[in-house]
């Protein structure tokens, strides 16, 4: 009888180097959408901090998963300016409460959507997450800038300032679910933090994406 062991062998393989060449397709809302996570870190390894994976048409809704890659991150002095916003093109238009607003504020700089929910799923290293609040001295985000297009849409970051900020240090495993609306940001990270986010975009602000590197040859 003829062994079997080498075409067996050869199968295994053919199906593994298939499957390791599988490609992301949004398949929109009549199917399901398959991220492994290969793809989730060959995006994280690419430069940048925020990464959008997908944005896909689930039906009533689209939704969009990303991965953010944080670096270390030190605490400002107490009553630092928070940092400018990078000047490209016209000048972004003011949000939020007014500039003096921030005058002290020990929670750092940040962000709020106007659409979008995100929920965050710590998945390496750790940090100290502000969430609450409001954003002061403001700039709103530009209609054709990456965040308003491809990650959360129509969005405001400055200082976080005001009542009901919390500062929570956060680790791998934890979920955090921040409603659209709601300041957010990080004012300590001793290393670096890694977090899928998962976006659901009611509004559908963004329109359906998926990432160069993972698109379907």
């Amino acid at each position: 009888m003829k062994p079997v062991t080498v075409p067996l062998a050869l199968a295994a393989l053919t199906f593994t180097a298939t499957h390791a060449a599988a490609q992301v397709e949004n398949m929109g809302p009549k199917a399901a959408t398959y991220i492994t996570d290969a793809d989730v870190k060959k995006v994280n390894a690419l430069p940048g901090v925020d990464r959008q994976i997908v944005s896909v048409d689930i039906g009533k809704l689209n939704e969009a998963v990303g991965i953010v890659h944080r670096g270390k991150l030190v605490p400002a002095a107490p009553g630092a300016a928070p940092a400018a916003a990078p000047a490209s093109g016209a000048a972004p238009a003011p949000c939020g409460l007014p500039a003096s607003a921030a005058a002290g504020s020990k929670n750092g700089t940040g962000i709020s959507h106007d659409h979008q929910t995100e929920t965050y799923i710590i998945v390496s290293g750790s940090g100290t997450l502000v969430t609450g609040g409001q954003i002061a001295g403001g700039r709103k985000s530009a209609p054709d800038s990456p965040v308003t297009t491809t990650l959360n849409g129509p969005s405001c970051s400055g200082a976080i300032v005001g009542e009901g900020v919390v500062q929570r240090v956060v680790n791998v495993g934890d979920i955090i679910i921040i409603p659209a609306g709601v300041a957010h940001g990080w004012v300590e990270i001793p290393d670096h933090v890694d977090y899928l986010t998962v976006r659901p975009d009611p509004d559908r602000v963004l329109k359906p994406y998926v990432h160069p590197v993972l698109q379907k040859k």
